[in-house]
């Protein structure tokens, strides 16, 4: 599978699945995971789409400069990995951290974007100090640190006591994470303000969000979907992961808008 180099030098390692003359349909990661949280989409989406998986910068197996990121530099990360691939224009399915880069593409780079779908994200977030005090904890401690609090934003109490195995999955994602590259990430998060660029946005655009989301709730989705011209939106009984809650219902809904001409 292929390692893109960008223009500072970062590796980016992607995977790309799915027929070869299918229209592109590219998945974005949150915080904290690898491109396999998506493990479940996979064959659902490669019915219908060529599909391309990538591992942000500072995680899974992509090289964890050092920070601060930004959400910018995240953005053009993502234009290099479609250089790369020679493809021209994707659709983009991003959830979390990945909905965020998925909404400066939007703005910034239309061109590069047939449809977007912004899941279980937002585009900003006013409380600097929670921000600082969670970095500040994995800076010194590691991020597993913080893995039993972020399970709990991650996923409804119901879903972490009756799917063992999806937790164990991604509970051992989360603490496989490099500490530079998830504090680069959040200080990306920390300091987006992405609302300004929003009404930019003129390509078709679904915003997914979780019932029970207390890391990006409902509000700031509502948000997005008010302030980006035509946009529509999806709610799924979850709470921030959702596609790993929900991931029939998650596929179905993605499918059902980026199918729908």
């Amino acid at each position: 599978m292929p390692d893109i180099k960008t223009d500072d030098g970062c590796i980016i390692h992607a995977e790309v699945e799915g027929p070869e003359n299918a229209p592109v349909l590219m998945l974005s990661n949150s915080l904290g995971t690898t491109l396999h949280m998506w493990d479940a989409q996979v064959a659902p989406f490669t019915r219908h789409f060529r599909l391309v998986r990538y591992d942000r910068r500072g995680h899974g197996q992509s090289s964890a400069p050092k920070g601060p990121y930004s959400m910018e530099r995240l953005g053009r990360d993502v234009v290099a990995v479609l250089d790369g691939l020679g493809v021209e224009k994707s659709n983009w399915c991003g959830l979390s951290m990945g909905g965020m880069v998925g909404q400066w593409l939007g703005a910034n780079a239309p061109d590069r974007v047939e449809k977007l779908v912004l899941s279980n994200t937002s585009s900003y977030f006013p409380d600097k100090n929670g921000w600082n005090d969670r970095l500040k904890l994995v800076q010194e401690k590691g991020v597993a640190s913080f893995a039993p609090a972020n399970m709990e934003r991650w996923f409804t109490k119901g879903f972490r006591e009756g799917a063992p195995q999806a937790m164990e999955k991604m509970r051992t994602m989360f603490l496989a994470t490099k500490v530079e590259g998830y504090i680069g990430c959040g200080e990306a998060i920390r300091d987006m303000d992405l609302r300004p660029l929003l009404a930019n946005i003129s390509v078709p655009t679904l915003v997914i969000a979780g019932k029970h989301d207390p890391a990006t709730p409902l509000e700031g989705n509502e948000f997005i979907r008010a302030h980006i011209p035509g946009a529509t939106i999806a709610i799924l009984d979850a709470a921030h992961i959702a596609n790993i809650e929900q991931p029939q219902a998650y596929a179905d809904t993605v499918l059902g808008f980026l199918l729908n001409k």
